[in-house]
Formats: structure tokens, sequence, C-alpha cells
């Protein structure tokens, strides 16, 4: 009895645990001993102690160098910051030939007017869709897009360029959204200026978040009044037509080039579309007209591809395309009109109607009006452009 008593205490005393099972490593694990181990890591700690000690300071080295140059470059033009730009006034029209005229028997403004363009432009198609709304007369220049020459009288190098007779001259007005505000300041009170107008829209110099030097126009989706003020009923009206007119020009026109240049073919359709409607064969020679149109659509194609990312848009582009036109449509029905401006267009409809009118030929146009119920705005708007509905508020003043 003793012998067993001898033989069970040298059992463990949990007699219910597990055998230690010894386990061997797998062909892809490593047979490295401690010691090799502990050693292999030491080289790699050491040798990254060596890339961190090169590739930081590179690192500084290239980023306070860049900053350097960017802040240098900048230095010479900060002199120049809170300085306002002024829009000297021509003695002497533009030796240009006028491409066409827009002529308009309702037209009641008095004004003389002529606009530099390209006719697919949808900040220039904005201007036109105001001024056609209104029944307002004015010439087209149309501006070569590779030579620009015919506004190389401009230091402004962009397009919309509205050139306006006044008594001292000829006074140049810059950007769609200002020639528009400054327009129906004019229409609302015609005692008022151009010239004295321009003054409210001060161009300053400000630099950019990449310390670029830029020139922004003040107050360019403000109207002016002389005398009658806005009563407080309309205010709200003023605010969200000002709201949708500044989503135009910061967010929606954003949509339209990654959408019309979205494949190279689609590019070249585009720009086909452009000679067509733009008659360039009538404006300019073959030569010109091939560069513009080969070398013009595989340049979009390609800057479509950043414009998208930049401006945050879906994969699928159209679908960003859609998405802004359904929150416009969707305006419109919460106001309850056919118009955001109710019973008649304000100029917010005629900005967005312009800026979908420069895509019109467009493969992504018709795709908008197939997976959206654009058409019956769109319509709606035709009609009152195309007949100048606008001019019967005009001559009722």
């Amino acid at each position: 009895m003793m012998s067993i008593l001898q033989r069970l205490s040298k059992l463990p005393q949990n007699l219910y645990c597990f055998t230690n099972i010894q386990r061997y490593p797998k062909r892809n694990e490593s047979f490295l001993s401690a010691s090799r181990q502990s050693s292999l890591l030491k080289t790699i700690f050491k040798a990254s102690l060596v890339g961190i000690s090169i590739g930081f300071p590179v690192g500084i080295i290239i980023t306070t160098g860049y900053s350097w140059y960017i802040n240098k470059k900048a230095a010479k033009t900060y002199h120049l910051e809170g300085k306002e730009k002024k829009i000297k006034v021509l003695q002497e029209k533009p030796s240009v030939p006028v491409s066409r005229e827009v002529v308009s028997p309702m037209d009641s403004t008095e004004l003389k007017l002529t606009l530099f363009q390209y006719q697919t432009c949808p900040f220039c198609c904005k201007v036109r869709v105001f001024l056609d709304y209104y029944g307002i007369s004015y010439d087209i220049v149309e501006v070569d897009p590779v030579l620009r020459k015919e506004i190389s009288w401009s230091s402004y190098k962009k397009v919309p360029i509205l050139l306006a007779q006044i008594d001292s001259g000829y006074q140049p007005l810059n950007d769609s959204s200002m020639i528009v505000s400054l327009l129906a300041s004019y229409l609302k009170d015609r005692s008022q200026k151009i010239n004295d107008l321009v003054e409210y829209y001060p161009s300053i110099a400000m630099h950019d978040e990449n310390q670029k030097l830029k020139y922004e126009i003040m107050n360019k989706y403000f109207l002016m009044y002389k005398e009658n003020l806005i009563s407080d009923e309309n205010i709200n009206e003023v605010i969200e037509e000002r709201k949708w007119r500044q989503w135009v020009d910061d967010e929606f026109v954003h949509t339209l080039s990654p959408n019309v240049y979205r494949t190279l073919s689609e590019a070249y359709k585009t720009f086909n579309w452009f000679s067509e409607v733009g008659k360039w064969e009538e404006y300019f020679p073959m030569w010109e007209r091939l560069i513009i149109i080969n070398i013009g659509a595989i340049a979009m194609w390609f800057i479509s591809k950043r414009l998208k990312k930049r401006h945050n848009l879906k994969d699928d582009v159209r679908q960003s395309l859609y998405d802004e036109i359904n929150k416009w449509l969707y305006a419109i029905k919460k106001h309850g009109g056919t118009f955001m401006g109710g019973k008649k267009p304000n100029l917010s409809d005629l900005a967005v109607y312009g800026i979908l009118k420069s895509i019109e030929g467009c493969s992504a146009f018709k795709d908008a009006l197939e997976n959206t119920k654009l058409c019956t705005w769109y319509d709606a708007m035709t009609k009152e452009v195309e007949t100048h509905s606008g001019s019967k508020y005009l001559m009722a003043k």
C-alpha cells in the first residue's frame, strides 16, 4: 500500500492538466536562433536610424526650400495686397472686327455693348442669356482660344469681357457675375451710369492659399440700389438669389468639364460641337481649327482628371452632375414656383440656365435630361429667354 502511495505522490498534483506539447516551426517560420534574431533586429534598427537621419534632413531641406521659394516669389507682390486695380476706360474702341450682331427690336436700354467671348464658354453663355432675356442688343467678337489676339488690348486675359460705350469712351467690364450684377443694377435704376457703377465693384489684390497673387472682384453678387432700397419682405428672396448665383460659380460649374471631357472620345465630340456651334470655320483658318480641336481635346481630357480630383467629384462624374442638378430642382420645388424666382426667372435661374446652355450639344447634357427631371424647368427657361420675356419688365419702368 505504501509503495502505491509513493508512486502516486510522484505524479503532477493537477491530474487534469494537459501535457505541454513542443511546437515546431512551420516551413515559412524562422529557424533563426534568439541571438541571430537579436542581431538582425539591431541591424534593421541601425539601418532605420541611418535612413531617418538622412531622409528627415533632406525632407526638411526640400520643404524649407520650396516654402522659401514660394515666400520669396510672393514677397515680390506683398506690397500689392489689398490694393485696388482700376479698370481703365478706353479712349477708342479696339480695332477688332465684329463677328456678328444680336439685334433686339424691343431694346429700350440705349446701351451699346460688345461681348468678347467663346461661344461655348459657360461664363460667356451666362452673360448672353442675361442680355437675351432682357432683349438687349449687342455685338459679338469671337475670340481665338489659342492666340486670343482679339483681346490683346486688355490686361485681363479671360473671357467674357463686355465693352460698354460711355460718354468718355469705352468701359471694359470683366467677370460674368460682376457684369450681370452691374447691368441688373443699371436696369433697375437708369439714373446710375455704367462708369459710376463700376466703382462699386473694385478689383482687390490678395494672395490665395498657395501665396499666388490674384485679383478678386468685391460685391460681384450684389445689386447696387441708389434710392430704391429693398423692402423687408423681399430681403430673403434677394439673399436666396445671391446664394444660388454663388453656388453656380463655386460648385455647379465645376461638374461640367469632367463630364464633357470624361473620355477622349467625348472630348473630341465636345470640341467638334464647339467648332460647329461657334462657327469656327468662318472665323479661324483651318490650321488653327485643327490645333484647337485636336490639341484642345487631348489637353482637356487630361485636365478633366485633375479637376475631378480637385473638386471631389464622384468616381462616376455623371452622378455628381445629376446630384447638383437635383439639388437645384429640389430648391425650386421647395419654393413652389416654376422658377427659383417664382413665376418669372430671377438672376439665379438665368445663371444656371446659361451654364447648362454651354453643354447643350454634349452627351453629358443629353444624359442629364434622361436621368433627372431637368427638362420641365429647362424648356420653360428656353421659352422665357428666346422670347426676350424680361423686356416687358423693362418697358414697364
